[in-house]
């Protein structure tokens, strides 16, 4: 049936009739966009690609576009056609030629690739323009060799003024040579000014690029924070200290980025969120908190990328969230990973003053269903209990009522995270130890029974009649237990041995045995190494000396800390950062300078313009008599022809912009105001 439609399809596009071509076109490319796979056309769509029709024309483009990579031979013996079509008069169709044309991904075609993107970064058309920006990275991915001509190019289009433009050219700048931060300087406040202007996923780009571009060339705008810690401890008199000063580029990106908060684009407010928290004053950085909360109403995908954000940012500027706790509240349609990002959120703006609410929030969640969450919520209360010294009895006793509940899950993570707290305060919660030792012949999870092992073994000296029991229970199930319980269970028996060898010598004895023919090697290895160790011999040597130092040695209690905490070098909002891994292309983020560079580097000249400007308007007043008077004589030009209607309109545009600071990225229509009136003026003087 498929090889029919397409049967069909070529005779519609053989046609000479345009009606019929069109209409195979739209039915192509509709298959294209339900994704189907219409590649055997292709010898049929670009013998079109001449059709005089612009509709059909701009199809067959949209068309070449997607399989011109495929079919890269059948694509090249059109390449005459795409090199016409980049001197048509519609903008479109000279755009979608460019576009083809650097989509066919042959070394061969490389300099007319790069002829046909210098003509259109010189184009009328912004649109030409902005797609000559487009194949600049595809022209740089073909043949790096193309560099310096590229930045050549980069640096033209960066000096556009058309906000259509400003995204893409910026995009390329960031593929090909994001470390040329020079060509930036000059272009620095255009970006920032045309910012609000620009479409939204160039705005994403022009604020990424801007952040690291602002974090090479100003201080640090918290560094009176840091140096006040510094001279306090240094005991330095506060009249010493050198007050901030920050640059006026730097509160200018702060300032024409602050607005894009209210963006209905995630991606563009999540920007602006990373770009304030690296480059803002800490006493400003809350601004960007309740623009975040708001994302949490958006799309689960858009929440999950928010939340990971925001846990890192809750870490080091937890009070700009707190005002809004209750919207990290969880829901119970929420998905699993977006409990547990929330659950992260909550935990880290935990302080004494909101941690009841909180802990009855988490007893709430104990309940829930979902086996995984239920896990979370129990770390994440050992982590209050941990950060939160007085609650710290009232977490472990609510865990200790948790061993009693019949899932068994439930009960495993309530042990391991015991287990953490006790480690804290071991000789005050002997009768804890003692309850878990007990746990031991119901519960299953294998990380449960090792941890209670373990905590039995590692304090020892507080339950000495309960431990060689549990020891004698574990022996009779040795060969039945998993790799992890085996190994503390080999611990365990040390440990009995070195401090009640009379109780446990021969069962120490019984599992190392056992331990010797253990499938695992590891179970092995550390069975003959614990053997050797305590069990003093001729060939033990000296090391059994240190047997007690060794596995009786005090060890320091866990931190439970957040896992977001080691996102922090990563920059906030990338890909890295959502991995927690360095991806391709990422660039790091760099760290402020020491010094502040010369902020000079990013003036305009406008003295050339100024220089001229009197002399010029005086010219501009003496050949056009009508801008001083509305008096008509027989000398005065008429003030209703279009040289005359074009004057007035520029002149009307130079007094509008004199009154702006912005006045130097208008220079060129200054200049070229100039040189028409002197033009103007050779005429009138030759006639």
């Amino acid at each position: 049936l498929s090889l029919n439609i397409h049967d069909d399809l070529k005779e519609m596009l053989d046609s000479n009739k345009d009606s019929l071509k069109l209409e195979a076109m739209k039915r192509i490319v509709a298959m294209i966009a339900r994704g189907k796979n219409a590649s055997d056309l292709f010898p049929a769509v670009v013998k079109n690609v001449a059709c005089k029709n612009i509709e059909v024309k701009k199809l067959v483009y949209v068309y070449l576009v997607r399989y011109a990579e495929e079919q890269q031979d059948l694509a090249l013996l059109s390449i005459s056609t795409f090199q016409r079509g980049l001197k048509d008069p519609n903008q479109l169709i000279r755009a979608s030629a460019l576009r083809v044309l650097s989509s066919i991904r042959v070394p061969i075609i490389v300099p007319i690739m790069m002829l046909a993107i210098k003509e259109a970064a010189s184009d009328m058309s912004p649109y030409v323009r902005k797609t000559a920006a487009h194949a600049i990275p595809k022209l740089y991915s073909l043949d790096s060799d193309q560099k310096d001509q590229l930045i050549e190019v980069i640096e033209k289009l960066l000096a556009d003024k058309t906000t259509l433009v400003a995204g893409s050219v910026v995009m390329a700048f960031e593929e090909v040579c994001p470390e040329r931060i020079d060509l930036i300087h000059k272009n620095y406040r255009k970006l920032c000014n045309l910012l609000i202007d620009v479409e939204e996923w160039g705005q994403v780009v022009i604020i990424n690029m801007l952040t690291r571009y602002a974090r090479t060339q100003f201080l640090s705008p918290n560094l009176n924070v840091k140096d006040a810690k510094d001279d306090k401890a240094k005991s330095t008199p506060l009249a010493k200290r050198k007050p901030y000063v920050m640059d006026p580029d730097h509160r200018l990106l702060l300032r024409n980025t602050k607005p894009l908060l209210q963006s209905r684009n995630a991606a563009v407010v999540m920007s602006v969120a990373q770009l304030y928290f690296h480059l803002a004053p800490k006493a400003e950085v809350g601004v960007i908190a309740k623009a975040l909360v708001r994302l949490l109403r958006s799309h689960r995908s858009v929440q999950f990328v928010v939340l990971q954000n925001v846990a890192t940012m809750s870490i080091k500027r937890r009070g700009m969230f707190e005002p809004y706790l209750k919207s990290f509240y969880i829901r119970s349609t929420d998905p699993t990973q977006i409990k547990i990002l929330k659950l992260e959120v909550l935990t880290n703006l935990a302080n004494e003053t909101n941690i009841s609410t909180i802990l009855r929030e988490f007893q709430t969640y104990i309940r829930s269903m979902d086996k995984d969450f239920v896990a979370a919520t129990i770390q994440a209360i050992g982590r209050c209990a941990t950060n939160i010294g007085r609650v710290r009895d009232t977490c472990l006793n609510g865990l200790v009522q948790l061993l009693s509940n019949r899932d068994e899950l439930v009960v495993a993570e309530s042990v391991v995270v015991i287990k953490k707290l006790l480690q804290m305060q071991p000789s005050q919660h002997s009768e804890i130890i003692k309850h878990m030792a007990k746990l031991t012949d119901n519960i299953q999870v294998p990380m449960a029974r090792a941890s209670i092992i373990w905590l039995i073994g590692e304090y020892c000296e507080h339950v000495p009649k309960i431990a060689p029991d549990v020891l004698r229970k574990m022996a009779k199930s040795f060969t039945s237990e998993e790799d992890i319980v085996k190994l503390q269970v080999i611990n365990l028996a040390a440990k009995l041995y070195l401090t009640n060898s009379k109780q446990s010598k021969l069962l120490t004895q019984y599992v190392l045995n056992l331990a010797k023919y253990d499938q695992n090697y590891d179970i092995r290895d550390r069975a003959r190494f614990i053997r050797q160790l305590i069990v003093p011999t001729e060939k033990s040597g000296a090391l059994s000396k240190y047997a007690k130092k060794l596995f009786l040695a005090q060890k320091p209690a866990p931190i439970l800390e957040s896992s977001f905490k080691d996102r922090d070098h990563f920059q906030l909002g990338s890909l890295s950062h959502l991995l927690n891994a360095k991806a391709v292309g990422y660039q790091e983020l760099p760290d402020w300078p020491s010094e502040a560079p010369d902020p000079s580097v990013r003036n305009v000249e406008v003295g050339l313009a100024l220089l001229f400007l009197d002399d010029g308007m005086a010219s501009l007043s003496e050949s056009v008599p009508h801008f001083h008077s509305h008096s008509k004589s027989e000398g005065d030009v008429d003030r209703n022809s279009p040289s005359s209607r074009s004057w007035l309109s520029q002149r009307g545009f130079f007094k509008r912009q004199l009154g702006f600071p912005l006045f130097c990225f208008f220079l060129e229509d200054v200049l070229l105001l100039i040189q028409e009136a002197s033009s103007v003026q050779y005429q009138n003087s030759g006639s």
